[in-house]
């Protein structure tokens, strides 16, 4: 069983590893929890990582990794370039690189994708994420799109409004490219983070939910 720590020391370096299958799913998922964490734990490694890309996209996720953990003093971006809605025929070739960020990184937390997300590309990295770091704590963040496939979460992280809007505010200046799509808005982000602050019955009415499949609180 994994536990989590509710009071660590003020040296102790809090390590977490963001996994995204596409470029803006880590910022959309859990971009207002990464802000937060920063404003909680003293130190902070993190590892931001996208899967697939374009040059295009490319450059927009690094811009948003920058704008999202910039305040944190170990941070690595990796963005690897592997097509958009492919990702279930290079599963060897992904299930190779999460190997090798296995031996790179011992993470804390790791924050992926739910694992009933009906997009493809999602589920592969959820699946993968419990294949290879089935010894730490993981929470499956949620993406909004047109599928229809919200779930309930278990997991909430009580969000200030402030920050809501400052994700949302990033989101759409680092990636123009979805600007014009019809969920990519404002209202969309901040509507998700005001019903799950409901559910949670947040004191700041936001928060941003999560699936978690295995606990101990200790």
């Amino acid at each position: 069983m994994i536990k989590l720590a509710l009071q660590t020391q003020k040296e102790q370096t809090f390590k977490v590893l963001c996994l995204g299958a596409h470029c803006d799913d880590i910022a959309i998922g859990c971009g207002g929890t990464i802000l937060s964490l920063i404003q909680q734990a003293p130190v902070i490694d993190m590892v931001w990582v996208s899967l697939t890309s374009t040059d295009k996209r490319k450059l927009e996720e690094h811009k948003a990794a920058e704008q999202f953990m910039g305040k944190i003093s170990s941070k690595r971006v990796i963005v690897k370039d592997w097509r958009d809605g492919y990702l279930p025929h290079v599963w060897k070739e992904v299930k190779e690189f999460f190997e090798e960020l296995k031996h790179e990184i011992k993470p804390d937390l790791v924050l992926t994708h739910y694992r009933d997300d009906r997009h493809q590309d999602h589920r592969v990295v959820s699946d993968l994420t419990w294949n290879t770091f089935r010894g730490h704590l993981i929470l499956e963040y949620e993406i909004p799109k047109y599928d229809g496939d919200m779930g309930s979460p278990n997991v909430f992280v009580p969000l200030e409004e402030e920050c809501c809007k400052e994700k949302a505010r990033r989101i759409l200046d680092c990636y123009p490219s979805q600007v014009g799509r019809q969920w990519f808005t404002e209202d969309i982000f901040l509507s998700l983070a005001r019903l799950r602050g409901m559910e949670a019955s947040s004191s700041t009415s936001f928060a941003e939910a999560f699936y978690c499949r295995k606990l101990l609180l200790g």
